[in-house]
């Protein structure tokens, strides 16, 4: 299943890349897609961190939440299917299917949160984006209940974002890394970083660093208030991709 699907994901690229282009362009949206959904991701904690968002359940859920919400807030139509179908495949780290799951983990199954990825970004906008929930293999009894899902995520996340206008607090601020790994990192987030500029601010000043942490990883850090971005995910999410398309 999962090789047909992201050979769609891989075709439906045409702002990332060409339509038709080669699998090395295809490779290198599908990283970026990535990087975009995990930076995302990791914006929710600091968010949580900062504005004292009040959880109910586990914070990483919060965190993937929010994640899917800014690919479908951020983004036209096209570039957000784009995005979304890219970064749900971010989750599935064996794609026999035969995950290994680790029950004590503060995150949830890879295919549970392709799922709730699936689920959310369709539900946003059901009529434009059946196809995508088709072809994503969202079952039909999920389906029906997402675009609920997608209104609570929405008005719970809108009113926090509600307070984050822009010049009522504090930029984020980049500072890249080096490296060949650290460049591919640097031209999204640096570019990034930059547009979020106009799109929210927090009470306090939120460093985004890419460097190398002996592992495919990315993690805010409360105490020092930043986001880091490891250079490990590169070869880790080119890997990711190769091994979807073989199975």
């Amino acid at each position: 299943m999962f090789r047909s699907l992201l050979l769609t994901a891989t075709c439906a690229i045409s702002l990332l890349t060409p339509l038709g282009a080669q699998a090395d362009e295809g490779e290198d949206a599908f990283v970026e897609a990535n990087i975009l959904s995990i930076f995302y991701h990791e914006v929710g904690h600091a968010v949580i961190d900062q504005m004292q968002v009040p959880i109910f359940g586990q914070e990483e859920d919060a965190a993937d939440v929010l994640s899917v919400l800014m690919i479908d807030w951020l983004y036209e139509e096209e570039a957000a299917q784009e995005l979304a179908v890219n970064s749900a495949f971010g989750y599935i780290n064996e794609p026999d299917g035969e995950e290994e799951v680790a029950w004590w983990d503060l995150h949830g199954p890879d295919q549970q949160r392709y799922y709730n990825h699936v689920c959310l970004f369709y539900g946003a906008d059901p009529d434009n984006r059946a196809g995508l929930a088709e072809d994503l293999d969202l079952p039909e009894d999920r389906a029906e209940m997402c675009p609920v899902e997608y209104e609570q995520a929405a008005n719970s996340w809108g009113a926090v974002f509600d307070e984050m206008t822009p010049n009522s607090g504090v930029a984020m601020t980049f500072h890249a890394g080096t490296g060949a790994d650290a460049e591919v990192i640097n031209q999204v987030l640096s570019e990034e970083v930059k547009s979020l500029k106009d799109d929210m601010s927090l009470p306090n000043e939120v460093i985004v660093k890419v460097e190398s942490c002996g592992e495919p990883n990315a993690f805010y850090d409360p105490e020092e208030v930043s986001i880091s971005f490891c250079t490990e995910f590169i070869p880790h999410l080119r890997s990711l991709y190769q091994s979807n398309l073989q199975n």
